[in-house]
């Protein structure tokens, strides 16, 4: 005769939930200001919108994302910390395209055993992130699927919050022709193109401790650096260069850079972007070489070294470049903004990129060869 069935014979640990709970607590504290109430725990995070008063006309932004497939990186690595320096920028750092401060974010991470210390160590990492971006941490969700996810698999996700006053949104509005774009450096793959790249690397049998020497480390290691989180430096640059001076963002995330940029330039205009501008980070070039994959594939899936790029008006080129040096953020004049030219400027032809992410806007020409 069967014997009753538990929760926790189904696969299900809350003691372990609340552990890890106990075992993250200072980390999310950390990164509470006076707007957060009701500490950690509760069914809802509370934040005090009474500083939105200041604002004229305050509009919400919103995004939610999560890491995709390199947490299976983290995940053969046993290494748990970074990747929540991934989901957050993937999140806050939509948010600051347009101008917006992100206020909150929230979490949720599927797992299918709870490990106190893992998912202790995933939370703090991205309360880490969020401190970075100045954002608080104000909930979050882990849930344990037995039988849907393997012992040691888990997935993450957030969602985020922010402001930014109506007459200082930033986007394709502003963009004007002779605007010149900035390119903000990437730290690596950050969270993009993480299915095309573990192919590559399966396909060549590459083992995650091997040591390569162009890229000075492990190769699970340069998978497994962290995305960089943009959204303070941004918010520095827009705020130092003001409206008039700073137009846009595009964060390059999935699609490259080419796909991205398009996606915040009116119709009517077009970026001409020189790929010789600048040197491909050793990574980028490893695996166009070990995979022998297409760069027409591998432009339309990787950032390529470019994790951000801002749409300035050209007086205000030196200034921006200067902050940014100010900043420690690597920056560098990308391409500039023109009018399209109906004779040569037509889809399907080599380097022009419109029409991406479903948004009727502007496009971007590529030309030249990367240097690597």
């Amino acid at each position: 005769m069967n014997g009753p069935v538990t929760y926790a014979g189904a696969g299900v640990d809350t003691e372990a939930g609340d552990k890890a709970v106990e075992l993250m607590k200072d980390a999310v504290r950390a990164t509470h200001g006076p707007q957060v109430l009701g500490g950690v725990g509760g069914f809802a995070g509370l934040y005090d919108a009474s500083a939105l008063t200041r604002f004229r006309r305050p509009l919400l932004a919103t995004s939610t994302d999560g890491v995709g497939t390199k947490v299976a990186i983290a995940q053969a690595l046993d290494i748990h910390h970074t990747i929540g320096f991934d989901l957050v920028g993937m999140v806050v750092d939509d948010i600051v395209v347009v101008g917006a401060e992100p206020l909150f974010m929230t979490d949720y991470i599927a797992t299918g055993r709870v490990v106190p210390e893992r998912i202790a160590d995933v939370v703090r990492g991205i309360a880490a992130a969020c401190s970075v971006a100045g954002t608080a941490l104000v909930g979050g969700e882990t849930a344990e699927h037995p039988g849907l996810l393997a012992p040691d698999e888990y997935d993450v996700a957030g969602a985020a919050t922010g402001v930014v006053e109506a007459d200082e949104l930033l986007g394709p509005e502003r963009v004007r022709a002779g605007d010149v774009l900035v390119a903000l450096g990437s730290s690596g793959l950050h969270s993009n193109g993480y299915s095309l790249v573990r192919a590559v690397v399966r396909q060549a049998g590459w083992a995650l401790d091997r040591h390569v020497d162009e890229l000075g480390r492990t190769l699970g290691e340069e998978l497994l650096e962290p995305t960089r989180v943009y959204a303070s430096d941004c918010l520095a640059l827009a705020r130092r260069a003001g409206v008039a001076g700073l137009h846009a963002f595009s964060h390059v995330t999935g699609g490259g850079l080419a796909s991205n940029v398009a996606r915040v330039l009116p119709v009517g205009l077009v970026a001409d972007i020189d790929r010789g501008g600048w040197e491909l980070p050793p990574i980028f070039s490893l695996v166009q070489g070990l995979g022998q994959v297409p760069w027409t594939d591998l432009e339309g899936t990787l950032n390529l070294g470019v994790g951000m790029v801002a749409m300035v008006a050209p007086d205000a080129l030196d200034g921006v470049l200067a902050h940014a040096a100010e900043l420690g953020l690597p920056a560098w004049e990308l391409g500039t903004v023109r009018d399209s030219d109906p004779t040569t400027d037509v889809v399907g032809a080599p380097g022009f990129v419109a029409g991406t992410k479903g948004v009727h806007g502007g496009a971007v020409l590529m030309s030249g060869a990367y240097r690597a």
